[in-house]
């Protein structure tokens, strides 16, 4: 049955799209979560605080959004397959400079041409993902999509695990390189969007043009702005400083600590293909909504616990919660996206959510410091508000469930 394999529905041009956006996500995620899980590293290398080591996260997320706009405006006007390829070069490249930075100053700028790159891919991705699908079974896959989130945090999980004793935190740098490879695949086997070729007859948008659909989508914009804010805060606040509490909360070593990691992001991978697959029959919003409370009831074993097992667990049951929530995303914003803007409004909305809780990290981070690193009731009480904010934002929205997507251009 199609419900019980989607994959054996899809042609084959279809499976090398999809695979190459979900590929293309995991990746960057991949290379995102390594500079994560060497803060503490890094900090003492450079001799600084984790604070200070944290500005490069805001700094990643802070130049998404722009990132996100530029790579978006190229994709509507020469295609999504040739700027993916572009894109995912860029920010391998970038990845494997930040392992020869020098000093703190260097690294900060690094990690923010890492953000421009990071920004344009998630747009990008979905868009040629999701235009080349049917509508059946989207749910799933957008939440198997979204999922490649957290495919990249768990390779980036097993490579702390495994690598990071031996090659410290400038050599986990250099394993960031691998995203490149995926270059090659993209180039042979996969086909552009077939709503993009359906549009190869008209006149590609400039930037006047693109201007003028933004301002004629502008409350749907800022509706996607605030809602992705939530999400991120939600995501990030959730994720970001988990490692460093609990490395530096409670001690644990790196392979203790990629233990958790790993656990939390099984949970975080089969959450989001449930909750983006139950989407199907409860609707976007009310799935959304439904993984956000319920992470609420999880923050005391989650962030409070005291052994290894216990945290584990907790981790495993907040993110099968957070990216239960996140694996609905690509499918919710691109269908509720205008077809003309599909490249742009969603990436551009997500990151300017991304831009506009950047500061979240350095945040948590400094309050925890000033509190004798109390991480655990800094992280809780974000999630707490948040999951409430998040189910609230997203009911209040719009919706547009299995909306046509492909342009019929046959």
């Amino acid at each position: 049955m199609a419900l019980s394999n989607p994959f054996a529905a899809l042609t084959p041009s279809q499976r090398h799209a999809y695979f190459a956006s979900l590929g293309g996500w995991s990746l960057d995620a991949f290379d995102f979560f390594i500079f994560i899980f060497c803060i503490k590293a890094i900090s003492a290398d450079f001799h600084t605080d984790v604070k200070a080591i944290t500005e490069g996260t805001f700094l990643t997320l802070a130049m998404r959004p722009v990132g996100a706009l530029v790579f978006g405006w190229l994709a509507e006007k020469y295609g999504r397959r040739p700027i993916l390829m572009i894109n995912v070069l860029s920010f391998a490249v970038f990845e494997v400079a930040s392992g020869f930075a020098p000093d703190l100053t260097t690294l900060l700028v690094l990690r923010a041409l890492f953000g421009f790159a990071m920004g344009g891919e998630w747009g990008i991705g979905a868009a040629l993902a999701l235009e080349t699908l049917p509508a059946k079974n989207r749910g799933f896959f957008s939440g198997l999509l979204q999922e490649g989130y957290v495919i990249g945090f768990l390779l980036a999980s097993l490579v702390f695990r495994f690598a990071f004793d031996h090659v410290g935190w400038r050599g986990m740098f250099m394993i960031g390189a691998a995203p490149a490879l995926l270059v090659f695949y993209i180039r042979r086997s996969v086909d552009e969007s077939p709503a993009w070729l359906a549009k190869a007859h008209t006149k590609r948008a400039g930037g006047a043009e693109i201007w003028k659909a933004v301002k004629s989508n502008f409350p749907l914009l800022l509706f996607m702005v605030v809602l992705m804010a939530c999400f991120n805060s939600f995501s990030h606040g959730s994720q970001d400083l988990y490692p460093t509490f609990l490395q530096v909360q409670h001690h644990f070593d790196a392979a203790t600590t990629g233990n958790i990691a790993i656990v939390m992001n099984i949970g975080a991978l089969i959450g989001g293909v449930v909750f983006g697959t139950f989407s199907e029959r409860i609707g976007r919003k009310r799935a959304i909504a439904l993984a956000a409370v319920l992470a609420l009831p999880m923050i005391p074993l989650w962030a409070f616990s005291s052994t290894p097992v216990m945290f584990a667990l907790g981790a495993f049951m907040m993110q099968f919660c957070v990216q239960g929530a996140w694996g609905i995303v690509p499918a919710h914003l691109n269908e509720l996206s205008p077809p003309a803007m599909r490249a742009i409004l969603p990436g551009f909305a997500y990151q300017l959510g991304n831009f506009v809780m950047s500061r979240l990290s350095p945040i948590q981070a400094g309050y925890a410091e000033a509190h004798g690193n109390d991480f655990a009731s800094m992280i809780a009480w974000t999630i707490g508000i948040v999951g409430v904010v998040l189910a609230v934002v997203t009911l209040l929205g719009p919706e547009a469930k299995n909306v046509d997507m492909q342009g019929h251009a046959e």
